[in-house]
């Protein structure tokens, strides 16, 4: 069995329809095979936004058999998404309802903001930025995902999946601030990270960018 069809596993106690779109999002979706072996690696996982647990349950399928079990730690603001991660993870992870602005986050050698950054204002995306980068363990790498805001038309396709979501979701006044590649290497270079950046749109109209910040100690 695939790494990833044994997270998608953990969700056949939620429910069929839990469990097909964790199953889908896990197949289908190119980030979770591109940080496979940094989910592997890690003794500490922090996942900021972390939904239903998608990330950490490929973290805890990921660890070879009979090595140390990793800290799993997600936090996430909706009380709905995190009543199905703690019952598809159960012991194997430990959830915090919060939001994220003013979170405290624990030191971890992998931080992942995954799909969040744009929800956020500009100011309060820095300050999680700077909170992600202090909480990194010596060595540790902060990964993010967003949408590239210099990508013309595949760019135009993320803003409106994300407006058709507001409106699906009843938030119509939802905001949003989008960066450019280059803006998001910028704002982990100047913390101090070696970036690598690469596209993970693959598959999809949409463009996003995955970018691994190392902490370079």
């Amino acid at each position: 069995m695939s790494v990833t069809a044994a997270a998608a596993s953990r969700y056949a106690p939620c429910g069929r329809a839990v469990y097909w779109s964790a199953r889908s999002k896990l197949a289908l979706d190119p980030v979770y095979a591109a940080l496979a072996n940094e989910l592997a690696r890690a003794a500490s996982v922090v996942d900021l936004g972390c939904g239903r647990g998608l990330a950490l349950a490929v973290a805890s399928a990921s660890r070879p058999e009979g090595a140390p079990r990793p800290v799993l730690v997600g936090i996430e603001r909706s009380g709905r998404a995190l009543a199905i991660a703690r019952r598809a993870l159960g012991a194997d992870a430990s959830f915090r309802q919060a939001d994220l602005a003013e979170a405290p986050i624990p030191r971890a050698e992998l931080v992942l903001i995954l799909d969040v950054l744009h929800y956020l204002d500009a100011r309060v995306q820095d300050a999680l930025l700077d909170r992600a980068r202090a909480a990194l363990a010596p060595g540790g790498s902060l990964v993010v995902r967003d949408a590239d805001a210099g990508a013309g038309a595949r760019f135009a396709a993320v803003r409106l999946s994300e407006r058709l979501m507001t409106l699906a979701r009843a938030e119509p006044g939802q905001r949003f601030a989008y960066r450019s590649k280059a803006a998001w290497e910028g704002a982990l270079t100047r913390r101090g990270l070696a970036v690598d950046a690469t596209p993970m749109g693959a598959g999809t109209p949409f463009a996003n960018v995955l970018l691994v910040g190392r902490d370079p100690a």
